[in-house]
């Protein structure tokens, strides 16, 4: 019978400032942003899984078919331990549980989303029986701090579904050789990445035609609202994606439709914004296979193989650390 520890990196309460103190800081910038983690509450976990069923967006679909072929390749040498940064239902994750074919193994979930990290984790354990699940909610590097009690070696770091994307190019190096500090000899990385493709493509899958993206988006006003007593009327406020080709990156933003003041009641805040006045709330970052080599070698490690869609759009990256 498969066991199952839930544990919290910070309470919900150290979460909530942590939240408040991002919205001041993003909110009172002459630059307004909102970092992109505080997109998964429930109800942002719900609009992106949503999104990954979109014909528009072609990500889950391509690491899928790439982990249905490879799964087996990936886990060799078999790690002890798999561990997954921001792991979401671990859909993708059961593809490799898989192909350690019912042997022993320890999973360590990290998301920062409580409430998912439990479902899924349940759901796991019915599953597969032989697997001892340590979640752990809290930021990736809260997690990661907490591998050395709970995560037995030869261990696999999972980044999948492009996350490494979400850091701009110098902070993805320091993310992971962050990383690699918390890894020793024989430990790994699967990183998926998303390749530097047609910008009509890249367009297309952050602004689709159903409008989820947008829902997805607008939903961290709606947080706000719900967790801080915010007054955003969301109708006052339009997503926004545009592809950065020189910089291989696309951007969303929240745009003001017209003159607002917006009062944030737990943070004792009001916030102007003139019509068009934007909010950044997130980066995608798409990479060369030049570019995939540098990050590497950047953070610390080797690339020991590496799989890619039969579009050549999407690649999963497996990396050891070097040295």
């Amino acid at each position: 019978m498969a066991s199952v520890r839930l544990m919290r990196t910070a309470t919900p309460e150290d979460e909530r400032h942590v939240f408040a103190a991002d919205v001041r800081r993003g909110l009172s910038a002459p630059r307004k942003s909102l970092p992109c983690r505080w997109f998964y509450d429930a109800i942002g976990s719900a609009l992106f899984e949503e999104i990954c069923e979109l014909p528009e967006y072609p990500i889950p679909r391509a690491e899928r078919a790439i982990l249905e072929r490879h799964a087996g390749d990936m886990l060799r040498p078999r790690p002890r331990t798999l561990v997954e940064l921001g792991s979401g239902n671990s859909a993708k994750t059961r593809l490799l549980l898989d192909a350690l074919d019912g042997q022993s193994a320890t999973y360590v979930p990290i998301d920062i989303s409580e409430s998912v990290l439990a479902s899924t984790a349940g759901a796991l354990a019915a599953d597969y029986p032989r697997l001892d699940i340590v979640a752990l909610s809290g930021t990736y590097e809260e997690g990661l701090a907490r591998l050395d009690g709970h995560a037995i070696a030869p261990r696999l770091v999972l980044w999948l579904g492009s996350n490494v994307g979400n850091f701009s190019r110098p902070a993805a190096a320091g993310f992971l050789a962050g990383v690699r500090r918390n890894l020793g000899p024989g430990d790994g990385v699967l990183m998926g990445v998303d390749l530097r493709k047609d910008p009509r493509l890249l367009h297309a899958a952050y602004d689709d035609s159903r409008g989820v993206t947008a829902r997805f988006n607008l939903n961290l006003l709606g947080r706000i609202n719900r967790e801080l007593g915010g007054t955003f009327d969301l109708d006052d406020f339009a997503h926004r994606a545009t592809v950065h080709v020189d910089e291989g990156r696309v951007s969303m933003h929240l745009v003001a439709r017209r003159a607002a003041r917006v009062r944030i009641a737990a943070l004792e805040l009001d916030v102007d914004f003139a019509e068009g006045e934007d909010i950044h709330t997130e980066d995608s970052y798409k990479y060369s296979a030049e570019e995939i080599a540098a990050l590497a070698a950047a953070a610390g490690f080797a690339i020991e193989g590496e799989w890619r869609d039969d579009a050549g759009g999407f690649s999963e990256v497996l990396l050891r650390c070097a040295g």
